[in-house]
């Protein structure tokens, strides 16, 4: 508001200046005379006036006409010039707007129209770091693979789209089924822009599924380093590569080199049971019984598991009962209301042959969880205390039709597995193995390990009792 006044009051002052000035020039009166050659010219003052006026614009007139001689001349010569900078800027805009209709028409699925507008850009721009990855990826549309073979190639020159053009080269093999060409690639990929967490993930997935444990151990690393995973997720996926690592090796008879490999895994993640049961056996191969022993009570603590216990029997194998329930006394003193941790005493027991112990340990599981090893259980019970083969064959019909229990399950499809395994064979997920139990509709053959507790006491002399027996 007020800048708008001053500039209000500057005009009026500038037109009075203005006005004052020609009335002062006519009020002067006399006369201006100009001599040239030998003609003499005599002006009026207000005359002469307005023509030294026109005769500035005249000059500033020429010296505009001369530089656009000028620039006109350097235009047609190539030199760079206002003209040239014109042309060259409505040429941009209009390579620019053929590129972004481009990218319209490849976002829209129309791979012919891409290409044919990215081609104008091609012309229009030569800014082939902008154009050539559309024109790829509109080849590609389109399914002409040597054209976008042809310009990720092209990609590859340019140190600024050199990460693009190895990733397309590398999707390219993987379509085509070159796996081994394509790890390459992803790896070279991987070198140049590690914090790409979709190339990581890539990468990772081509190396696990190629068994290359060590280098999808590397690849982890740099995931957590970067940000991308985070550190208790990545130590417990070093655990399994490690785990698995060591599974190749064992197959390999090298047994110190898988023994190291599953150390190393255990120390990662104490509580992943195949790592804790297969550290613990080859502890024990060893000789270091305390070793193995101290192992699976770890990962008792953290994840009571039947293949726990299993591995914890084998570590002393000639024991009477009363001494492995002495010694079970260290796993079954931890997580005391796990239903596992009940399972493994009222079993203990049975084997101890103290069948009121079993009952008592047992506690109501077969009503409350009735799954195949508990209902097999109880029929244990009964048959100990005496009852009829009828009454056996009761719990153990029960049994048959009862949930097999918790057994390794995709987290990610819900497919059940006899063991467990680093991927789903399924869905190829990786680390999505749980322990847990299936929907009733699901069935599968159980393989968990057990103890042999029940064998000897569920042994019933009629035919139809010879059931396979549930865990």
């Amino acid at each position: 508001m007020i800048w708008s006044l001053i500039r209000i009051i500057l005009f009026i002052c500038a037109i009075a200046l203005v006005t004052f000035g020609i009335a002062y020039v006519i009020e002067t009166g006399g006369e201006v005379r100009v001599s040239i050659a030998s003609m003499e010219y005599s002006f009026s003052p207000l005359v002469a006036v307005i023509l030294v006026l026109l005769l500035l614009v005249a000059v500033w007139l020429a010296i505009v006409a001369l530089g656009l001689m000028s620039a006109i001349f350097h235009f047609f010569n190539g030199d760079e010039t206002a003209i040239s900078r014109y042309f060259n800027r409505n040429r941009e805009q209009r390579g620019f707007d053929a590129l972004a209709d481009g990218m319209v028409a490849l976002a829209s699925g129309e791979g012919k129209a891409a290409l044919s507008q990215v081609s104008k850009a091609e012309k229009l721009l030569g800014r082939p770091e902008l154009t050539n990855l559309v024109n790829a990826q509109a080849a590609e549309m389109t399914g002409d693979t040597k054209k976008a073979l042809k310009y990720y190639k092209s990609l590859l020159e340019d140190d600024r789209t050199r990460f693009v053009g190895v990733r397309g080269l590398m999707k390219q093999k993987l379509a085509e089924g070159d796996t081994t060409t394509a790890m390459r690639l992803a790896e070279k990929a991987f070198a140049l822009h590690p914090s790409h967490e979709d190339t990581q993930n890539l990468l990772f997935e081509m190396q696990s599924d190629a068994s290359d444990w060590a280098g999808a151990r590397e690849t982890i690393i740099t995931k957590v380093h970067k940000g991308s995973l985070p550190k208790d997720v990545g130590r417990r996926r070093e655990a399994i590569l490690a785990l698995a690592d060591a599974k190749d090796k064992l197959e390999a008879d090298e047994i110190e080199a898988a023994k190291a490999a599953v150390l190393s895994a255990n120390k990662l993640a104490p509580t992943l049971v195949p790592a804790a049961v297969l550290a613990a056996e080859l502890q024990t191969l060893s000789g270091n019984k305390s070793s193995a022993a101290k192992i699976i009570k770890k990962a008792w603590a953290g994840n009571p598991h039947p293949d726990l216990a299993a591995a914890f029997a084998e570590i002393e194998e000639n024991e009477t009962a009363a001494q492995r329930l002495k010694r079970f006394n260290a796993l079954t003193r931890v997580n005391a209301d796990n239903t596992e941790t009940k399972l493994l005493k009222a079993e203990l027991a049975l084997a101890d042959e103290d069948f009121p112990a079993a009952r008592r340990a047992l506690g109501d599981l077969h009503e409350t969880d009735p799954t195949a090893r508990s209902l097999s259980i109880m029929a244990a019970i009964h048959r100990g205390e005496g009852a009829g083969d009828e009454v056996v064959r009761g719990w153990l019909n029960k049994a048959l039709t009862a949930s097999r229990g918790p057994q390794w399950i995709c987290a990610s499809c819900n497919k059940i597995h006899g063991a467990w395994t680093p991927k789903c064979d399924n869905c190829k997920a990786f680390d999505s193995m749980e322990w847990k139990a299936p929907p009733a509709s699901d069935t599968v053959t159980q393989t968990t390990r057990v103890l042999p507790f029940v064998d000897s006491v569920l042994t019933v002399s009629d035919s139809s009792a010879d059931v396979e027996e549930p865990v």
